[in-house]
């Protein structure tokens, strides 16, 4: 005789009560305190990520390498609290434990590079080559540093734009570090006849006057000699994230004060001599 669909069911959903039921009968208690062995263990490491970064701000500790100690804390006591919670719910974490190792070692081949940058980005963090704030040369690119990640370098300039460097790509090569600053360099040509030492002193005052720029005394000086002007080059120090605004503004400055001081700037000029002129007027006829 044919079981009734209506009592399958009802016999269907009895057992799995019965099998919940005996389930939270077994293990409430286990579920309760891994459930609140849980919450108080990442409450616990949220506290001390944020003392002991605290800690390394207090002793001066640069910003980036702080944030990283913080985090590596952070991930010890979380796994701490994972194998706590486990051992509570009774699982066995050593088959879990050669599962991970196993799958470690291909991901690892897997993400080769990945892994790359993240070494080179903790060599980073600890010989500090720069920090964030700092205006660095590299790759053919220029910047302030505004993050320093364990995969990556970001850097920003006075357009706004965001430079990422992978880290892999700065390990062994040449980093020019100017700090929070970057050198402009300017070129301009007074007349053969005008005072030299008149006109240094105008570009240095001139350069004096201008807000903004680094407080590091500037050079100026004969640079070449040019065919219709000695070019005098200017070099300075300004803001890497203001340097065109302060480029721009020290031009104007220069000029005019050479202006108000009556050092002409000379455009380029050709003599032509005719050795002859007779003999060209009379082939002109």
């Amino acid at each position: 005789m044919e079981e009734n669909p209506v009592e399958l069911s009802i016999s269907q959903l009895t057992t799995l009560y019965e099998l919940i039921t005996t389930f939270l009968v077994n293990y409430s208690f286990q579920i309760i305190g891994a459930v609140v062995v849980l919450i108080f263990g990442l409450f616990i490491a949220n506290k001390a990520s944020n003392w002991v970064k605290a800690v390394c701000l207090t002793k001066k500790l640069d910003v980036t390498l702080s944030q990283f100690i913080a985090n590596v804390a952070k991930i010890v006591i979380v796994a701490i609290v994972v194998v706590i919670v486990l051992n509570k719910l009774g699982i066995n974490i050593t088959p879990m434990v050669a599962a991970i190792g196993a799958l470690s070692l291909g991901a690892g081949l897997a993400v080769q590079g990945l892994l790359t940058n993240y070494s080179a980005g903790l060599n980073i963090i600890v010989t500090r080559p720069y920090v964030v704030g700092d205006t660095i040369s590299l790759l053919g690119v220029t910047g302030v540093v505004k993050e320093v990640n364990l995969s990556h370098t970001l850097l920003t300039n006075e357009d706004e734009e965001l430079i990422t460097i992978p880290n892999r790509h700065v390990i062994g090569e040449i980093i020019h570090n100017s700090k929070e600053s970057r050198v402009v360099e300017l070129s301009i040509g007074v007349a053969y006849n005008a005072d030299i030492d008149l006109a240094k002193h105008v570009i240095t005052a001139a350069l004096a006057n201008i807000e903004g720029n680094d407080p590091r005394p500037p050079q100026v000086g004969i640079d070449n000699f040019g065919d219709s002007s000695i070019n005098l080059s200017i070099r300075f120090w300004a803001p890497t994230i203001t340097y065109f605004e302060q480029k721009f503004k020290t031009n104007q400055a220069i000029f005019n004060a050479l202006a108000d001081n009556n050092i002409q700037i000379p455009f380029p000029q050709r003599e032509v001599t005719l050795l002859n002129p007779a003999t060209s007027s009379k082939e002109n006829h």
